[in-house]
């Protein structure tokens, strides 16, 4: 079984390390980084399955590296931040974060959530999302490849989909036409239960619909189903 494999990316010394000894007492591989430039090279060197991030750091802060992630790789990307404002949690989960914890955290909640994750970033790596009966869906004009986790406009441009983009339009694509509630969307994206005043995945359904909303003619995709979730309206063609 492949062990698990974390970057740590913070600033404060005593922060760094208090998460490193939390995340090694599991059992995980854990590496650090200061800021973006180490980041970067921790990522040349190793596989990743899981970067927590700050969001304030030297240099380029967690919100511009980001947007560098989710433009080089598919890893999970959690933030733990003392920015407890709902702009910035509502921002990195725009961005393209799974998961956003505020300091001062619980332990044994960031473990929870960070074993979700992982749970989902390496059973990707070993193929279980692609040992399916299609490789693709196509509705539309559009097509969502399974292998690539990738969006597919009418005109053939491809846009790479962050984790949890991917898994709530897989997960659309393999339940057409059914109300699908938050708190189903957000177990199949991040794995963790809903809590009240989470917007995860209303954020998350935003980014999926300004694919689509780029273009004039295609017709209302996923629909809002006001007091129970939202509903793919898409039609599907046979495979």
């Amino acid at each position: 079984m492949q062990t698990p494999q974390i970057l740590i990316v913070e600033d404060e010394q005593v922060t760094r390390n208090t998460l490193k000894s939390i995340f090694e007492a599991e059992g995980y591989n854990v590496f650090e980084a200061s800021d973006g430039d180490e980041m970067h090279q921790v990522l040349s060197n190793h596989h990743v399955h899981l970067v927590i991030m700050d969001i304030n750091l030297p240099g380029k802060n967690g919100l511009l590296l980001a947007r560098e992630l989710r433009e080089q790789g598919d890893m999970a990307l959690m933030f733990l931040t003392g920015r407890d404002n709902e702009v910035d949690k509502i921002l990195g989960l725009e961005i393209g974060a799974d998961d956003y914890i505020t300091k001062p955290f619980n332990p044994r909640e960031l473990t929870i959530r960070a074993r979700n994750l992982l749970t989902r970033a390496l059973s990707s790596v070993n193929g279980s999302e692609e040992k399916r009966n299609v490789d693709v869906y196509t509705f539309n004009g559009w097509t969502l490849d399974i292998n690539s986790r990738s969006l597919i406009n009418p005109e053939g441009e491809t846009f790479k989909l962050p984790r949890s983009e991917f898994r709530a339009l897989l997960h659309f694509c393999e339940n057409p036409g059914k109300i699908q509630t938050r708190a189903e969307l957000l177990k199949k994206m991040t794995g963790r239960d809903l809590k009240p005043h989470d917007r995860t995945v209303d954020v998350t359904i935003r980014r999926i619909r300004k694919h689509f909303e780029s273009h004039s003619d295609t017709p209302e995709i996923i629909a809002t189903i006001h007091g129970e979730g939202y509903r793919f309206c898409g039609e599907i063609e046979e495979q």
